[in-house]
């Protein structure tokens, strides 16, 4: 492997001029920083990670907090861990992946230890355990999801309440007045688990002002549960004309039980789902559907940090407004044809 001095005797320089040019620490003339730099990129120099630490107090790595449920759709959880990765290391940062569910126990083993210089946290619940610990250190943290409080935080999401109106709205305007939500599994709203809640506040809210009534029925998705909870929907409203689904693994279950009870999509009910844009194309009917811009909020949450990181980061809550976009699985409720 290179070493330092072997940069420096390249370069013509000494090894501390190397060293400085690596840590920023010395203000180097732009000639001697160019022919530093040109020579740790002729002979391949890589500084070892734990003494460029030491030397800078930071391990230029940036713990990724995601807890890996049964209950959760995991291929979203990974698509937005992938974006984070990948917007780090256009910073130079690592990510650590913490994927157990230790709530304020990894946040406290990461700030104690010195893993890491920062924190992303996902899986975000409206009263979030590890919160407390966030607001009390001084290491900077960005949430890729929104609690019940957002005072002292740093957070990125999409616009769940905005979400759960938009698809309210589509509905009303194709004439459906009785709708059914289709939610995810039952302990992601026993976790109060922000994104769930959030888009069925604002799904309520804004039906209330449409007029339409509204049915939730969490499901474990899956064939067997789906059935269940159709058949109990239908039980309970058997007017209803609009679906509305927030869960991926119940989404090609619902088309199946659909089709095989004679009711066609979009002759007959309307399915709107809140999904990944691959999800709703590759289903066996086109998903009219908001998508969940998992790559945006990931590369977001990065830019957040790193600015905390470089002194120029600010709390702040950003919003990412959701689009609507309408396929063949949504159309006039019955009545209005």
């Amino acid at each position: 492997m290179v070493t330092l001095a072997e940069v420096a005797q390249h370069a013509g320089v000494s090894a501390s001029t190397v060293s400085y040019v690596l840590s920023g620490k010395r203000s180097i003339s732009a000639t001697t920083r160019q022919r530093v730099e040109q020579s740790i990129q002729e002979l391949g120099y890589h500084p070892n990670a734990g003494a460029r630490a030491l030397a800078s107090n930071r391990s230029n790595i940036i713990a990724l907090m995601v807890p890996l449920r049964t209950d959760m759709y995991v291929p979203v959880m990974m698509e937005i861990g992938i974006a984070v990765a990948t917007a780090a290391r256009t910073h130079g940062y690592d990510v650590l992946l913490l994927t157990g569910e230790e709530g304020p126990d990894a946040v406290r083993r990461v700030t104690g230890s010195g893993l890491a210089d920062a924190m992303i946290l996902m899986d975000v619940e409206l009263d979030d355990e590890r919160l407390p610990l966030l607001r009390e250190t001084d290491q900077p943290s960005v949430l890729i999801g929104l609690p019940a409080s957002t005072s002292g935080l740093t957070c990125v999401d999409l616009d769940f309440g905005a979400t759960g109106a938009l698809c309210a709205e589509h509905l009303a305007e194709l004439g459906h007045r009785d709708i059914a939500v289709i939610g995810e599994a039952p302990a992601v709203y026993e976790r109060h688990t922000g994104f769930a809640e959030r888009t069925l506040d604002g799904l309520r809210a804004r039906s209330r002002e449409l007029g339409l009534r509204v049915l939730h029925r969490p499901c474990e998705g899956g064939y067997d549960a789906m059935a269940l909870t159709l058949a109990r929907i239908l039980d309970e409203r058997p007017g209803t004309t609009g679906f509305v689904v927030q869960n991926e693994s119940a989404v090609e279950p619902l088309l199946a039980l659909l089709r095989q009870q004679g009711r066609a999509v979009p002759e007959d009910v309307s399915v709107i789902a809140v999904c990944p844009e691959q999800v709703a194309t590759q289903a066996s009917v086109r998903l009219t559907s908001v998508a969940i811009p998992a790559q945006e909020m990931g590369r977001r949450a990065v830019e957040l940090l790193v600015a905390k990181l470089e002194g120029r980061g600010t709390d702040e809550v950003v919003l990412l407004a959701p689009e609507l976009t309408v396929r063949a699985s949504t159309g006039p409720a019955p009545s209005a044809t």
